[in-house]
């Protein structure tokens, strides 16, 4: 898959969740403001009550578009078949979207209405939702290759540039300037700190301030806008890499976690949805079927 279709791939799924969300609150805001009471009078109350056509369809269509969200890439991850199937990171850029569209339709299959077991489902589905975007955020820490396979530390420093030579031999600069370059890129030891998060937040705000001295030297020497933006984006890489490399210990240990919240949340979800679309079936709650 080019760049370019990559782009077009993930505007595609952006534009189809914020179009959906901006259609159904166009369409459902005064049902959905109405008071629970009135909801039974409202000229819409029989499209988007979740037992309505509209309503009893969007959580059909959720439903399925998380089951289908979860199966596909787990089914992806653990089948050899499957490995030729497109890259592990488009799989995992399907699944998000299909697991970001289903709670939205599931949300407004509700009306916005929580009550007895399903809201156990529903707070659940939330739970993993948020899950989901804080381990997106932990996998995005942690380097991978192209497949998608989780690169060894030695790989990682690898991808480190020689900022030094590049300085020299392309942009011509004096031996100072080189020398500041690659001191900039050196990991400093920071004070200790024994919150992990304080830690972190430490670790951003020293890099930001390295940049800004690397911005404000290259300044000073008078580089020309075009060949500073390319030495500051090496730099910027080169720490990247390095707080990449001091936290890679960090990240697993919380991406492990993760999966041990994030999963029993997805288990608990599936079964109370089974259980409430059986319970539905039962009381003889039909769609267009």
């Amino acid at each position: 898959m080019s760049s370019t279709f990559h782009r077009i791939y993930l505007s595609v799924f952006v534009a189809i969740v914020f179009i959906t969300l901006v259609t159904f609150i166009y369409m459902g805001t005064s049902y959905y403001s109405t008071g629970l009471e009135e909801r039974v009078y409202h000229t819409d109350h029989k499209a988007l009550k979740p037992s309505g056509f509209i309503g009893h369809g969007l959580g059909i269509a959720g439903s399925v578009s998380m089951i289908l969200g979860v199966s596909l890439y787990m089914a992806r991850k653990r089948y050899r078949f499957l490995s030729r199937a497109g890259l592990l990171k488009h799989w995992l850029e399907f699944h998000i979207f299909l697991c970001t569209l289903g709670p939205l339709l599931v949300l407004f299959h509700t009306a916005f209405k929580f009550g007895g077991l399903v809201a156990i489902s529903f707070w659940s589905m939330v739970a993993v939702f948020i899950s989901g975007i804080i381990g997106r955020f932990i996998y995005l820490q942690i380097p991978h290759s192209i497949e998608g396979r989780e690169l060894s530390l030695n790989e990682i420093r690898d991808m480190k540039s020689d900022i030094v030579s590049v300085a020299k031999v392309k942009y011509k600069l004096d031996d100072e300037t080189c020398n500041i370059l690659a001191d900039s890129v050196k990991r400093k030891t920071l004070i200790y700190h024994s919150n992990v998060f304080v830690r972190l937040f430490n670790s951003y705000i020293n890099d930001l301030k390295v940049k800004n001295s690397v911005k404000a030297l290259l300044k000073r020497k008078k580089i020309s806008s075009s060949e500073s933006k390319q030495l500051i984006d090496l730099v910027s890489n080169d720490i990247m890499i390095n707080r990449r490399i001091e936290q890679l210990e960090t990240m697993q240990k919380f991406f492990r976690y993760w999966h041990v919240i994030h999963l029993p949340f997805a288990i608990v979800m599936l079964i109370i949805m089974i259980v409430h679309v059986g319970v539905t079936i039962l009381f003889g709650y039909r769609w267009i079927f």
